[in-house]
């Protein structure tokens, strides 16, 4: 998995739209697969236009992250969350702001509102996910 500051890196050197939403699909492209036995409600991320699973596993301090979409960008937004936030502990998941650290992408003036909403959702799930292990 490339980390949040490579993606960041590689991010800002696309200077036009359409190669940044390219780069997003080919990151979700890139996930590990997502397990289909987590495919279920109970992972299924509410606010979403389009179908989302998160699914977090510990390891030791640290909270793993799996995701997954049906939709090739907001599957792209999947796999920016999860190199922000997987691997971290709670309390760093918690320390995080997502406002300050997603904005060098400029994401909001380029998203159409649902999936903003949707990247809004995602992370308060993976918030509410790190309160409950805190």
């Amino acid at each position: 998995m490339t980390s949040f500051d490579d993606i960041a890196g590689d991010f800002a050197f696309l200077d036009e739209w359409d190669d940044r939403y390219k780069y997003l699909i080919d990151l979700g492209r890139n996930l590990e697969p997502y397990p289909e036995e987590h495919r279920d409600e109970a992972h299924k991320v509410r606010g979403c236009a389009s179908q989302v699973w998160l699914h977090a596993s510990e390891d030791g301090d640290a909270i793993v992250l799996k995701g997954d979409s049906d939709a090739h960008i907001v599957k792209g937004l999947v796999a920016l969350l999860i190199a922000l936030y997987s691997g971290k502990s709670s309390q760093e998941i918690m320390a995080v702001d997502p406002q300050a650290a997603l904005a060098p992408f400029d994401l909001e003036g380029h998203l159409t509102p649902q999936r903003s909403n949707g990247l809004a959702s995602m992370i308060k799930r993976i918030r509410e996910i790190a309160a409950q292990d805190a």
